[in-house]
């Protein structure tokens, strides 16, 4: 069909694309490698190691993901960036659908409390979050309107998580990419990486982000 737009009284017709939506005012030009090796030297102090493009077609959805949220994680319905508050699978695939390149990002840190409720595993949470939506506002600088990132973890920027209340920080928030529905296993099987699991509080702990990108 035709687009319609009134402009001064007038009734505008623009040409028919076949239905297919711009993808963004950058025409799909992808990113270079050189944008990549600036944003990789300036977070390798926050534990960055790799930031890798790939197409949306290697992300897996799984409906099991966010099942596993609700049943075996402390943060279903008592946190705005996580179910029930994220979007559904249907939602979710339909909104990956309007993208085409998304970016893996991959660091490591030591983290003896992960397994722990406490101020310094709360610091390690943050400076992640952090660092992945410092990368999402620099591309976004950069022309990559369609941009946002899917984050490690569940939300830590509040000790306390203010919802259903009003969220104290939505600039910031953003949601885990298991609250996204996507299989991460499965999404770097498709991407050719396998990752160890960390078993013991001394082993390095590796942690991945998706930024979908255009």
């Amino acid at each position: 069909m035709n687009a319609l737009s009134m402009q001064k009284g007038k009734i505008v017709v623009f040409p028919d694309n076949g239905n297919k939506r711009t993808k963004s005012f950058r025409s799909n030009k992808g990113i270079s490698g050189q944008l990549l090796q600036i944003l990789l030297e300036k977070n390798r102090n926050c534990g960055l190691e790799k930031i890798i493009p790939f197409p949306v077609e290697k992300i897996d959805l799984a409906e099991w993901v966010r099942f596993k949220c609700q049943f075996g994680c402390c943060q279903y319905d008592t946190n705005w960036c996580c179910p029930p508050a994220s979007p559904d699978l249907q939602r979710t695939s339909a909104i990956i659908q309007e993208y085409t390149l998304a970016l893996l990002l991959i660091g490591s840190r030591q983290c003896k409390d992960f397994y722990l409720s406490n101020a310094r595993r709360r610091a390690e949470q943050v400076r992640s979050w952090k660092e992945v939506v410092g990368i999402e506002r620099k591309l976004f600088l950069e022309g990559y309107d369609k941009i946002i990132s899917l984050v490690s973890g569940a939300c830590a920027l509040c000790k306390k998580c203010t919802y259903p209340k009003a969220c104290r920080f939505p600039k910031e928030r953003r949601p885990p990419i298991e609250a996204f529905s996507i299989d991460l296993i499965g999404t770097l099987k498709n991407l050719g990486i396998s990752t160890p699991v960390a078993q013991e509080t001394s082993d390095t702990f590796r942690y991945y982000a998706i930024i979908l990108l255009e």
